[in-house]
């Protein structure tokens, strides 16, 4: 087995946790293309009951419909992973869930994809939402791995979450 967590997303994993435990705040997760790493890495740390509210791995649109709020009219009209729509599905989990914080990625792994820039392998977006708005960050990999991307946009949602707990990132009005 390799090593679990990674050790490039340690740092990020103790940070998040220790800021989320001293301010007595929780967070969720909703995932897409990274396969529910983002919950797996948050839950080695012993204590993660005091700060996880819970996770989701919403990778068929059908999940998506069952679990995080959308309809049968957000197939209609999906065209690929965007910062829009993470960060409805992240505002949605946060209320379901009642945390602090969510955040959901939703991106292409590879190694295949589509042709527009949020369907090529290595694209993902991602979105922390908070009870004052939400956060969206858009980042392409550079690469069509798709186990390395995985832990890649799993690492990219930490640095996020970190962005905004320690003020580097704000959020802007909430949508809901």
């Amino acid at each position: 087995m390799s090593e679990f967590p990674p050790s490039s997303l340690r740092p990020l994993i103790e940070k998040i946790f220790d800021l989320l435990r001293t301010r007595k705040e929780t967070i969720s997760v909703a995932e897409t293309a990274s396969g529910g790493l983002i919950s797996a890495c948050l839950l080695s740390t012993p204590g993660a009951s005091t700060i996880y509210k819970g996770g989701l791995t919403v990778y068929t649109l059908d999940s998506r419909i069952a679990y995080t709020g959308w309809t049968p009219q957000h197939l209609e009209n999906y065209r690929g992973p965007t910062p829009e729509i993470v960060a409805e599905i992240a505002e949605n989990v946060r209320g379901t869930l009642k945390s602090t914080y969510t955040v959901c990625e939703s991106g292409t792994a590879g190694p295949t994809g589509g042709t527009t820039r949020n369907r090529t392998p290595g694209y993902v977006a991602l979105a922390v939402s908070t009870p004052s708005g939400t956060v969206t960050r858009e980042v392409e990999t550079g690469t069509a791995e798709r186990e390395k991307n995985m832990v890649l946009f799993a690492g990219e949602g930490l640095k996020l979450v970190r962005d905004l707990l320690v003020g580097e990132v704000k959020p802007t009005t909430s949508a809901l």
